[in-house]
C-alpha cells in the first residue's frame, strides 16, 4: 500500500559518453562468421552506432566454438578484410582489430597447448564459459595460461548464474580479468546479472568493460547504459584497462 506513494526516481539525462574508455574490446562485429552481423551494412550500422557514444577503436571478437562457429586465424581475418574494404568504401575512418572469443570447450585447453590463440594487446586472451557450469578443469587451464605468458581475461562474468562473487573473486585472485557487459547494468539480461555487476563494481572486481555488441537492440541498450550510475562510476572513478589497448 504504501509504495503506491513512493517517490518516483528522476529519469537520468545522458551527461557523458564512452570517450574515456576509447576501446570497445569485446564485439561481434565482423559479418557472415557467428552470431552477430551478417553483412558489412550490419557491421558498419553497429560501428557507427558505437561511434556516435565515443568509442574509437574496435577489437572485434568473433566466437570460436567447436560446435558452433568454428573459426580460425584465417576466417577471422578474412571477415576483418571484408569490414575493413567496406570501412573504407564508406569513408569511414577507425581503427578495427580482430582477436577471438574463445568458449572454454573441449577444445580450449588443447588451442592453450598449441598456441593458437586469437589475442589482444599485450597478450590477453578473451574466453567465456558455459552459461549451464564452470568448467571442471578451469584453474588448471587458467595456470597454463599464465604460466605460458597468456592474460586470461573472462566474458561477461555477471551472465553466469552458477557463479556468485565470492566464488568470482576466488577466480580473480587466480589471475584472471574480468569484462562487464556494459548493457548488464541496464537490466539487459535480467535482474540477477544487474545485481552481480553492482556487487562486482562494488567490489573492484572489473577490469574492461565493453559492448559485446550483436546487433541494433545491443547498440541501443549500450546507449542506454550510460543513464546509470554504476557506468558513471566506472568511466570516471576505476582504474579500468581498455586504454592498454587503444
Amino acid at each position: 500500500m504504501f509504495g503506491l506513494f513512493k517517490k518516483k526516481e528522476a529519469k537520468r539525462e545522458i551527461t557523458f559518453d564512452y570517450s574515456t574508455l576509447m576501446v570497445d574490446m569485446h564485439s561481434h562485429i565482423l559479418p557472415g562468421i557467428d552470431d552477430g552481423a551478417q553483412t558489412p551494412q550490419e557491421s558498419i550500422f553497429l560501428i557507427k552506432q558505437m561511434m556516435d557514444v565515443g568509442i574509437r577503436k574496435f577489437i572485434a571478437t568473433p566466437h570460436i566454438m567447436v560446435d558452433y562457429y568454428r573459426n580460425t586465424a584465417e576466417t577471422i581475418n578474412a571477415a576483418l578484410d571484408v569490414l575493413k574494404a567496406e570501412l573504407k568504401k564508406e569513408n569511414i575512418d577507425v581503427e578495427v582489430q580482430a582477436a577471438a572469443e574463445h568458449y572454454f570447450d573441449e577444445t580450449f585447453e588443447a588451442r592453450v597447448d598449441e598456441n593458437k590463440l586469437m589475442i589482444m594487446g599485450d597478450n590477453y586472451v578473451l574466453f567465456e564459459f558455459s552459461f549451464v557450469n564452470q568448467p571442471p578443469n578451469t584453474i588448471p587451464v587458467i595456470s597454463k595460461l599464465r604460466n605460458a605468458g597468456y592474460k586470461p581475461i573472462l566474458a561477461h562474468p555477471e551472465r553466469y548464474p552458477y557463479m556468485d562473487i565470492d566464488q568470482l573473486r576466488v577466480l580473480h585472485e587466480w589471475g584472471v580479468d574480468f569484462q562487464l557487459n556494459t548493457i548488464s547494468l541496464t537490466g539487459y539480461y535480467g535482474a540477477g546479472a544487474r545485481k552481480i555487476a553492482e556487487e562486482m563494481i562494488d567490489n573492484q572486481l572489473i577490469d574492461f568493460i565493453s559492448s559485446d555488441m550483436h546487433h541494433p537492440r545491443h547498440a541501443e541498450a549500450f546507449k542506454n547504459a550510460l543513464k546509470t550510475t554504476y557506468l558513471e562510476k566506472l568511466l570516471f572513478d576505476y582504474p579500468l584497462k581498455n586504454t592498454l589497448l587503444k
